[in-house]
């Protein structure tokens, strides 16, 4: 205890004198500048900061200076408490209309949109950067155009966000203003991000710290866009380097007290634990996330944290619980939300976990939701105003890069004859070199944008295949409820279980890499889950998945998968009965130009005298898909039931 004491006192007497030096450090009157702007010549940001500008602000007599030192307050405490931040934004204006200093007023107005937005205030947040842009100077339009960008982002309308940061961009780049051409390459970072483009995401983030690290500076934007490049690389399946990123943006933002990143990275950090099946450190993450976003008032913290929380829940099987954060994130997103990219992932995450939860009704009305959400943000036209952006980019660097050449040429013509001569073959070589790249760097962007349309359109037409086919099962479902014959009830049933085993294989078609082929294993683990969880038989019956990854194109999966579907559902319902426990072992092995398909369980069997139970249809159904295989069916019922068939190995594209 008395250490504890001597400690208290030591740090009281440490942060004294700390917060005197801090004083004299960024604001000292002596100096013929007397402000010293943090994030601009300093990073000396400690946790007396604040407190220091609060003291300090109302004892400048200069206006400009005093103005300010009461917009960097309110900028800065909107990273930790934005009510507080709207307060010193408020009095900044009412001093600015009081000494009628309107560029003043437009700076205050930027800081005022700034803290609307992330109160999801986004009508009056556009409405005063709208009224900020005749009163501010040219220098101060990059950050409106920030600002202004971050709306049209929150409202899903990504194209126009693109524009506002591609002009913050030029704008950047004539001022020579390093940090306004980090952030919106920082910006373009997100945005791409959201558009599913990561490696360009990954790209643009890569080269906003770059600027930024030369700049030297570690502010709140260097921290939120270590942020951005770990979630380019956590949705690139390169959780390590993700954590790395993330690690260090923590630091920072713990050091400095800001709020808002530290939820962000925390709701990232749910993500990626759960990718990692590390699901305690991510619940851990998502209470932390919670808490920064509780600290911030901020519901679009809050809305994302719980949506983390309720895809780990999902993930872990807690399908109960999962729909109850689900809900409780989009209850938080109000009408005038605006941000329906994240709401879409809140609908479309609640209708995987009321179809987990076999609500199939609900898990209708979320997708349906979604599938609306979805088509508002992921337009033709924002997509391809993002690809435009990044080719007008691209092509414009290398018309500066063209310029510079001949400026070079120039001045050597002047020197001597000759070699202006020489000089000006090479750069018509260079020239027509250059337009051949060019054209052929335009054929190839052509190209790759027509394979990536004709990408998305098929993922597209699996997706709704998928939607579709579990629309007929949740119809199936619904129909079955209302039958009393048990008989054609079952045959509901099963009919549901195959329509929902072809809709798993266009599920893995639009959600994998490859549009043409299916990895089987994976795909038996989650059908023997589905019907394991169908029948009730998580406590007595086992089922093992024996084989090495393989892909099959959807021509021999679909009818590989109704076999499988139907012994299993055989197995699961003659096999053991009384609740016998019992294992299934499912295997899909290569053996030479054969596959063969193996399905064996350890229950009663069937002899000679035993009657056949059922209708036989299953029976039928798996000898025509057989023969539409070219296979060959063995079966053996001695001893449990095995079933073997083999059939010619066709592979995936």
């Amino acid at each position: 205890m008395r250490g504890f004491f001597l400690k208290a006192v030591f740090l009281s007497i440490f942060s004294f004198l700390n917060c005197g030096y801090l004083i004299a450090q960024i604001v000292d009157f002596d100096r013929e500048n007397p402000y010293k702007k943090v994030f601009v010549e300093t990073d000396n940001f400690g946790p007396s900061y604040l407190k220091t500008l609060e003291n300090a602000y109302a004892l400048v007599k200069t206006d400009s200076i005093q103005f300010s030192i009461l917009n960097d307050l309110a900028y800065y405490w909107h990273t930790r408490n934005l009510v507080k931040a709207l307060k010193f934004t408020n009095e900044g204006l009412a001093l600015t209309a009081e000494k009628k200093d309107s560029v003043w007023e437009g700076r205050f107005q930027i800081t005022q949109g700034a803290i609307f937005l992330r109160m999801e205030r986004l009508g009056e947040a556009q409405e005063v950067l709208e009224s900020a842009k005749s009163k501010v100077r040219k220098s101060d339009l990059a950050s409106l155009y920030t600002q202004l960008g971050y709306v049209y982002e929150r409202r899903g309308e990504l194209d126009k966000a693109a524009d506002y940061a591609l002009e913050a961009l030029h704008l950047g780049k004539k001022l020579n203003d390093k940090k306004t051409v980090a952030l919106a390459f920082s910006d373009l970072s997100n945005l791409f991000w959201k558009q599913s483009k990561f490696r360009t995401g990954l790209e643009y983030g890569l080269k906003s710290l770059a600027v930024f690290e030369d700049r030297g500076i570690t502010d709140l934007d260097y921290d939120f866009t270590l942020y951005v490049v770990g979630n380019n690389y956590l949705a690139l399946k390169e959780y390590r380097k993700a954590l790395q990123y993330y690690e260090h943006s923590l630091i920072i933002a713990e050091r400095y007290g800001f709020y808002n990143n530290l939820s962000d990275v925390y709701i990232s950090l749910v993500d990626l634990y759960s990718y990692l099946q590390e699901f305690d450190k991510g619940a851990k993450a998502g209470n932390q996330a919670v808490r920064y976003a509780l600290l911030l008032d901020n519901e679009f913290m809050l809305m994302r944290s719980w949506l983390a929380i309720g895809k780990l829940q999902l993930l872990r099987g807690k399908n109960l619980a999962a729909i109850e954060s689900l809900r409780k994130s989009i209850g938080i997103a109000t009408d005038d939300f605006g941000d329906e990219y994240y709401l879409s992932q809140a609908y479309e995450s609640l209708g995987r976990a009321y179809a987990a939860n076999n609500d199939y009704r609900e898990a209708y009305m979320a997708f349906a939701e979604y599938d609306v959400l979805k088509n508002r943000i992921f337009t033709a036209e924002a997509d391809q105003r993002i690809s435009l952006l990044r080719t007008e980019f691209d092509v414009a660097n290398k018309e500066n890069t063209i310029l510079l050449q001949e400026a070079q040429i120039q001045k050597q013509r002047t020197w001597q004859v000759m070699i202006g001569i020489i000089a000006g073959l090479l750069f018509l070589l260079l020239l027509l070199a250059s337009k051949a790249i060019q054209n052929k760097y335009r054929v190839n962007r052509i190209l790759q944008k027509r394979n990536a349309e004709k990408e998305f359109l098929l993922k597209e037409i699996h997706h709704r295949v998928k939607n579709n086919l579990e629309m007929v099962s949740s119809l199936l479902s619904l129909q079955s409820a209302q039958i009393r014959d048990p008989n054609v009830s079952n045959a509901i049933s099963e009919s549901q279980h195959r329509v929902h085993s072809m809709g798993m294989i266009h599920q893995k078609l639009y959600q994998g890499e490859n549009l043409a082929a299916i990895e089987m294993k994976d795909y038996f683990v989650n059908l023997s889950d589905y019907i394991v969880d169908s029948f009730g038989a998580e406590g007595h019956v086992t089922i093992e998945i024996d084989m090495k990854k393989i892909e099959l194109d959807v021509d021999m999966a679909i009818p590989i998968g109704l076999i499988v579907n139907e012994l299993l559902t055989n197995s699961l319902k003659y096999a053991f009965p009384n609740r016998r426990q019992g294992l299934i072992q499912v295997s899909l092995k290569k053996i030479g130009p054969l596959l063969e398909l193996e399905v064996i369980d350890n229950g009663l069997g069937r002899t000679p005298q035993t009657d056949v139970q059922g209708t036989g249809f299953g029976t039928q159904l798996i000898s025509l898909l057989t023969k539409q295989l070219d296979g060959k069916m063995v079966l053996n019922m001695h001893q449990g039931t095995s079933v073997s068939i083999q059939f010619q190995h066709h592979k995936a594209a």
